[in-house]
């Protein structure tokens, strides 16, 4: 099972490391981790986020272990969108609905507009956006941007294919 681990760790050494040990020991295997310690939690802690894979049978285990080491987790999800792409559009991205065009998108339920970056350089110009598109799996995400294309032919807007290597 492929999960979002949330914990908030005091902002010390070694703080990391005594999550990631219950975690090896239960034979999970990390993904990622995005740890920001500038960000800091109310309670004053730095929020670390870890994407792991492990035996859902050993979550309760690993649950126990960290609460037993005093740890805080903030919240535990599966993680569902596991492809993602991230496509360039150039046109009248705003003036051509951008929430029916993200709406379409998201509509199938396997597929979502996680990320949406828009530059619009001068009034009444063409502008531009990073879209990025997660979906429960490769097949999906091809079927979201393909729907993404259509939509935008119909509105006038160039599609740039997926600017992340790992899907092309």
């Amino acid at each position: 099972m492929l999960l979002t681990l949330i914990v908030e760790l005091d902002d010390k050494p070694g703080q990391l490391v005594r999550v990631l040990e219950p975690l090896s020991k239960l034979g999970g295997n990390i993904v990622g981790i995005v740890h920001q310690r500038g960000k800091k939690t109310p309670l004053n802690r730095v929020p670390v986020e870890i994407s792991l894979k492990i035996d859902e049978r050993k979550i309760p285990e690993l649950l126990t272990t960290l609460d037993d080491l005093g740890i805080v987790v903030r919240s535990l999800n599966e993680i569902r969108l596991t492809s993602t792409a991230s496509l360039l559009l150039i046109g009248h991205i705003i003036h051509t609905d951008l929430s029916d065009t993200i709406s379409r998108i998201d509509s199938s339920g396997n597929a979502e507009v996680v990320e949406l970056h828009i530059s619009m350089p001068k009034l009444n110009e063409p502008s531009t956006a990073m879209v990025t598109i997660s979906a429960t799996g490769e097949e999906m995400l091809k079927r979201a941007i393909n729907e993404l294309k259509k939509v935008c032919s119909e509105k006038g807007i160039l599609v740039i294919e997926p600017v992340n290597e790992e899907f092309l």
